[in-house]
């Protein structure tokens, strides 16, 4: 854990305003391909760890997450992608970071905790890979867990028009409308002791799944993709 949590200590001024520079241009080119609008922006913390849980659609999705805050978010990736340098340096500071390649689950889970434990929001797609239709796909208990044992809340967002800009399997981005709608922080109820209640996961996943569902047909209307 401390070879990770060295590569994600890259908080100087540099790493940054990098992080700044290329967010801006990045957003920006969403705004144009896209026209992308955020309505709930209000519902992102200003400060603190949480996790974001978007609507999984199109690979086009992580740069729109990027539109909802200027506040670096930290994304998973393959450890190799860090072998080499200067590359490694740019991907953390764009917010990435390493994964093993086959590294269980419950591994990769206690990095995601790590980086939140360091106060930095960190993105994950509860539907694991892209999926398609207007329906929210059956939700891996990841996030949640992520979330419960980080003490930390999960933002839920609905991202609609995306598929339509670069569906699943497609290399072409087409220029289409795209409207993200965050939700208000879901977090967890302490039992009477105050202590984090067993079911606190499973409660968690069954509330995020009905919010993204809703914020999905929202964001869907306010696209004209529905």
């Amino acid at each position: 854990m401390a070879e990770v949590d060295s590569r994600l200590a890259g908080s100087s001024a540099l790493s940054r305003g990098f992080y700044a520079l290329v967010r801006s241009l990045v957003v920006l080119l969403c705004v144009i391909v896209t026209r992308v609008r955020v309505h709930g922006r209000e519902n992102i913390p200003r400060q603190g760890a949480f996790v974001l849980a978007p609507i999984h659609r199109s690979n086009i999705d992580t740069p729109l997450a990027a539109a909802v805050t200027r506040r670096r978010m930290r994304f998973m990736g393959k450890d190799s992608l860090w072998r080499t340098q200067p590359i490694g340096w740019v991907l953390s500071a764009l917010g990435g970071f390493p994964v093993s390649r086959g590294t269980a689950d419950r591994e990769a889970l206690k990095r995601c905790v790590a980086v939140l434990s360091m106060g930095e929001p960190l993105v994950l797609f509860p539907e694991g890979t892209r999926q398609s239709g207007p329906t929210v796909h059956p939700l891996f208990d990841g996030a949640a867990y992520v979330a419960v044992k980080a003490g930390v809340p999960i933002i839920p967002v609905g991202i609609g028009g995306s598929e339509r800009v670069m569906p699943k399997g497609s290399k072409m981005i087409h220029p289409r409308k795209c409207v993200l709608v965050v939700g208000a922080p879901i977090t967890v109820a302490l039992d009477a002791e105050g202590r984090v209640p067993r079911s606190a996961v499973k409660d968690v996943t069954e509330r995020l799944s009905g919010s993204l569902q809703i914020l999905f047909d929202e964001a869907q209307r306010l696209a004209g993709a529905d």
